[in-house]
């Protein structure tokens, strides 16, 4: 993706198969990073509210206008500076505290009843959900822009592979301390700490369930000296912003490029598409900031974040990376059996209700422990494909006429067969098989509408076009 010059995650699908079928794509995106966005101010909140001793609601907004202020300001370039600040503070912060959490007399050796922190799955149908999940945060992962605007922007390809693979070490690495902090609470008689969990003076043996999301704040409150809760904030604190200014500033990007600049408006200006680009960092900033506020299951809106992306955006990804003969019909195929069967599952945390039970359902609790997140995922991938290669076969053959390619993608579409660019003394060249005199004509005029003006290819068109002379008429 680096390689074609994209500017965003959203460009491929709006070149492959239209500007307003590939802004569909641009939903679950947006979805994925407020359910992020607010994932992490929740965990601020919760951080803040106990340190400090501040309200909740008064910490999600104080955080959510911080982090909205200076990537209104300072855009990218502002995320990129403090994000290499911020990273030292996480890994410094966090490892500074586990010692003194460790060090003490209220917490257990860890590795007497290693059993009790590490846990277990249950049976089967507890190892069916939990693969589900698994496969959900590692698959649905990978579409995200707050990832793809990093390589997208790198020098090189070769540069943003390195930054991956760097990223990836750094992740394992970043997440050995937030699993100790989880052991050495559960380790802990908080009957021997100051904490009541209920604030009537009344203790527990352990963190009531109600009380979870705030394990991380609790454990640098009660376990460490003040100085080093205090650092454990700044390390939180820089999460949440690092987190934070990226995720809404990717869907900021994404609305700003792709459905304002190609789709709404095409010929808008850049300080037009900038102003857009900044109130949509507003929008988006509040927006998880209300979900902050409705939701308090962190760890329900981590798994939320990355649901509609790993069963709607994922398998489109691939096809029209990796899949060539992926056409629009394929697409919405896939993309509307991946939504319905999802949504058919139902969600408990926006209290929205199973439509389809699943084998293994729980009437109860409304958990559905069939995998049917990975199912949907792969009945999206499946579609998209089979419906692809079904409508190229039908058009092709001639058993559907050409008059039926009413999304013009297959027969009716005015691209080109087959490109390639060369590297010439003069730069890129492009060299194209095209199917008739109109289908060039119509080719080389849309190339050379194409809004990516850093494309080697759009050069390339419009230096062939000045060869071919000055005439409207000619091709």
């Amino acid at each position: 993706m680096r390689d074609e010059g994209y500017i965003t995650m959203l460009d491929p699908f709006q070149i492959k198969y239209g500007q307003r079928v590939g802004g569909l794509m641009f939903f679950p995106a947006l979805l994925g990073e407020v359910f992020w966005s607010a994932a992490i101010l929740s965990a601020l909140g919760a951080t803040l509210s106990v340190i400090l001793n501040i309200n909740m609601t008064v910490s999600v907004i104080i955080s959510a206008l911080i982090a909205v202020f200076y990537t209104f300001t300072g855009g990218l370039y502002a995320v990129a500076y403090t994000d290499v600040v911020q990273l030292f503070c996480i890994f410094i912060g966090l490892w500074v505290c586990i010692p003194a959490a460790l060090l003490q007399d209220k917490t257990t050796d860890l590795s007497r009843n290693a059993g009790d922190w590490i846990g277990e799955i249950g049976g089967f149908r507890e190892k069916s959900l939990w693969v589900d999940c698994m496969l959900l945060l590692v698959f649905g992962g990978i579409p995200w822009q707050v990832y793809f605007q990093r390589v997208l922007s790198s020098k090189t390809s070769s540069g943003a592979q390195k930054l991956s693979f760097v990223a990836g070490i750094g992740c394992i690495m970043m997440a050995i301390p937030p699993a100790l902090i989880g052991a050495i609470a559960r380790n802990t008689d908080w009957r021997l700490t100051e904490y009541s969990p209920w604030g009537n003076g009344t203790k527990s043996q352990h963190i009531p369930a109600d009380q979870t999301n705030m394990v991380v704040p609790l454990v640098f409150q009660y376990l460490t000296p003040k100085w080093v809760s205090f650092i454990g904030l700044g390390a939180v604190s820089a999460a949440v912003m690092s987190s934070a200014d990226s995720s809404v500033l990717s869907a900021a990007s994404m609305f700003a490029h792709n459905i304002w600049k190609l789709t709404i408006r095409p010929h808008a200006s850049e300080k037009e598409v900038i102003v857009v680009m900044r109130f949509s960092i507003i929008v988006v900033g509040g927006l998880a900031t209300v979900m902050a506020l409705t939701i308090h299951s962190i760890y329900g809106l981590w798994y939320l974040c990355a649901d509609l992306v790993y069963v709607i955006l994922f398998p489109q990804l691939l096809c029209v990376v990796y899949f060539k003969r992926s056409n629009t019909y394929g697409c919405l195929c896939g993309y509307a059996v991946g939504l319905l069967l999802r949504l058919s599952g139902g969600e408990p945390l926006l209290h929205f209700p199973a439509i389809i039970h699943y084998p293994m359902y729980d009437a109860e609790t409304g958990t559905q422990y069939f995998p049917f997140k990975t199912m949907s995922m792969i009945a999206s991938l499946y579609c998209c494909v089979a419906t692809s290669l079904t409508t190229l076969y039908l058009f092709k053959s001639g058993i559907l006429s050409p008059e039926y390619d009413v999304l013009n993608c297959v027969v009716n579409a005015p691209i080109l067969d087959s490109c390639r660019t060369d590297s010439s003394a003069d730069g890129h060249e492009l060299q194209c098989e095209l199917r008739d005199f109109n289908a060039a004509e119509d080719s080389i005029r849309e190339l050379a509408e194409c809004e990516f003006q850093r494309w080697p290819l759009q050069r390339s068109v419009h230096s062939r076009l000045r060869k071919h002379g000055t005439d409207e008429q000619s091709p």
